[in-house]
């Protein structure tokens, strides 16, 4: 009897203990905490006629081209990443998508090869493997886009409001999308608009839009602020996620057509709740190079 009475008193005593506040019990579970060291890397090609090369030339460098070195620049930065920690910490990833997907077949297979991860158990010859194929896969990507011509835009507000969390954001891990777009945004599919008393938001953005809002002129932020011109807020809380825009590329003829697009994006950003963004131009590869590996450095 003597037993079971002090059974019974060591079990509340425990309970009790257990139970006791003493600041730090929250009646929460810990939630978890993103390692820094541990990155994954999510980049979001746009396949609309942008990269055409027929619809938009370039003498220098064809748009296509630069995004495919863009991307290895990305994948360079990957792996400088990697290899500067200790084998034991390895616990990173990097992944390509689009939105909406191409109708050649092989491209989820082409995809598949560039969903890449390193663990502690990742062999060294992995390395030279990954390399492999962001150097000659990318441009098959891009290659059989061009070849089957069937340019629908590219629907990078439905990519952030339903995909965004879950294919490019690890709880555990920073995050960082790159986005390789002329920062034009249009897909037939989700095209719609947000009128209100004081605010006209919008799904999309094209050169049409911006000359029907009469945004062609030194006044333009004016004009944003006081019309409550903008995108359509996507997402409420992506303070998680890094972004990286590349490629911005206006067409020709309103000189503050570039800065439009860069406020429209930069705005989007800020209600959506990223913290951490850059929005780079067209620009050859070699000047924007040491931009995407500072962003990937975290510098």
């Amino acid at each position: 009897m003597k037993k079971i009475l002090y059974l019974l008193l060591s079990i509340s005593l425990a309970s009790c203990c257990k139970n006791k506040d003493d600041g730090t019990n929250t009646g929460k579970i810990d939630s978890v905490v993103a390692d820094p060291n541990n990155i994954n890397v999510s980049i979001l090609i746009d396949l609309s006629d942008r990269i055409d090369p027929t619809v938009h030339p370039n003498p220098t460098m064809e748009y296509y081209q630069r995004d495919t070195e863009y991307i290895k620049a990305i994948e360079k930065g990957f792996l400088n990443h990697i290899k500067s920690k200790r084998i034991i910490t390895y616990d990173d990833q990097m992944q390509v998508f689009f939105n909406p997907e191409p109708s050649d077949p092989k491209m989820n297979e082409l995809t598949k090869e560039l969903k890449v991860s390193f663990n502690k158990d990742t062999p060294k010859s992995y390395f030279n493997s990954v390399d492999k194929k962001y150097s000659e896969l990318p441009l098959k990507i891009y290659n059989s886009a061009i070849k089957d011509g069937k340019y629908v835009g590219s629907d990078i507000w439905e990519f952030f409001k339903n995909k965004v969390k879950d294919y490019c954001i690890k709880d555990d891990r920073r995050n960082i999308l790159f986005i390789l777009t002329d920062g034009y945004m249009y897909h037939e599919n989700t095209r719609f608009d947000e009128k209100k008393e004081n605010s006209y938001k919008t799904s999309y953005l094209t050169t049409k839009l911006i000359k029907a809002n009469n945004l062609t002129t030194s006044g333009f932020k004016e004009a944003i602020e006081k019309n409550g011109y903008g995108f359509v807020k996507a997402n409420e809380d992506l303070k998680n996620l890094e972004v990286i825009v590349l490629g911005i590329n206006p067409e020709k003829g309103n000189p503050f057509e570039e800065a439009v697009i860069k406020e429209y994006w930069e705005n989007w950003f800020k209600e959506m709740k990223i913290k951490n963004y850059q929005i780079k131009s067209a620009d050859l590869p070699s000047n924007l190079e040491p931009v995407i590996l500072k962003a990937i450095a975290g510098k």
